[in-house]
């Protein structure tokens, strides 16, 4: 197994990262060229950004549209990184996705499709038209630790299981920010130039929607818990949480709606306080405000019954649901 060397927050030179990053990335991919997927979250857009500062137009960058992301998510990413002087190609591999989530529903078999779908399918495909030989990702130290120790399959973790990416997918993957856990991550794409509602940006997980969705996915399931997801960002804007999400029950519940029972969706509410994400506690929110989530949610989310808020701590839970 590989062993890597943390970089703690506090004594991390974000510029002197930088600099030290971009010439290794550089000097491994020579005068080839190297591909990455952005998806908007803090990690891949530091990566693309130190991708960017080492290759310049010979790195390109992909956002893999798979239909299980947030509202319009694709768009304003690639708007954003174009007005830093990134172009994105935004790939449509939405049907792609749906057809291997189809069926499954077991976790950790859902993040497997999603995986092997992302890397071999879309991915693979990328490479060969590129002509590439390195993948740019920005996987984490916290990423790893949790694969490694089994409490869950991040999708980005390959050599530290013992899987040779370039075996497997055809390619090598570069990963500069493994050293790395969040806090240092976001002082690294604050300093390569992101503005603050990217480095800044709560976590978001690689399989999207999809791990916010219990059971089976589907095109109507992942609208649902968009669309609650969407209400969610909004009234929580003004809170200082780590992470919050909407994440969708398999069962149904009994409901009433116009005088009549409804069986329909339970929705449940997670809002974390955490510095590094491998300890958190629930926020503390008001009563109003989830009285207000609640209220939204059953109005404006069709199907939907039941709100309810998470108060379980991290361990043992996980910050994710599935």
């Amino acid at each position: 197994m590989v062993s890597i060397k943390e970089i703690k927050a506090v004594d991390l030179n974000p510029q002197d990262f930088i600099n030290q990053k971009a010439d290794e990335i550089s000097k491994a991919v020579g005068d080839g060229v190297a591909i990455n997927a952005l998806s908007g979250g803090v990690d891949s857009s530091a990566v693309t950004m130190l991708g960017h500062k080492a290759l310049g137009r010979r790195l390109k960058t992909y956002f893999i549209d798979n239909g299980i992301m947030r509202k319009d998510e694709p768009q304003k990413i690639a708007a954003l990184f174009k007005g830093l002087g990134v172009d994105v190609e935004i790939i449509d591999a939405r049907d792609k996705f749906f057809k291997a989530l189809k069926g499954i529903t077991d976790p950790e078999e859902k993040r497997e499709a999603v995986t092997q779908t992302f890397y071999k399918d879309v991915f693979g495909k990328l490479v060969k038209q590129s002509n590439a030989k390195y993948l740019l990702q920005g996987t984490i130290l916290t990423d790893v630790d949790e694969t490694v120790a089994g409490i869950k399959r991040q999708h980005n973790v390959f050599e530290q299981l013992g899987i040779d990416p370039k075996e497997a997918f055809g390619y090598k993957i570069l990963e500069p920010l493994v050293q790395l856990r969040k806090d240092g991550v976001r002082k690294v794409a604050a300093a390569s130039g992101l503005p603050e509602s990217s480095f800044n940006r709560m976590p978001f997980p690689g399989p999207a929607l999809a791990a916010r969705v219990i059971g089976e996915v589907t095109p109507e399931k992942i609208e649902t818990a968009r669309s609650a997801t969407s209400i969610l960002e909004e009234e929580l804007s003004s809170i200082e949480a780590f992470q919050y999400m909407a994440i969708l029950h398999e069962d149904r519940v009994t409901g009433m709606r116009n005088g009549k029972r409804e069986f329909g969706n339970q929705i449940e509410i997670r809002c974390w306080d955490s510095l590094d994400a491998r300890t958190a506690t629930p926020t503390d929110l008001p009563y109003a405000t989830l009285r207000k989530l609640a209220d939204r949610m059953v109005q404006e989310v069709p199907g939907v019954v039941s709100v309810t808020y998470h108060i379980a701590t991290k361990p043992p839970s996980t910050m994710e649901v599935v």
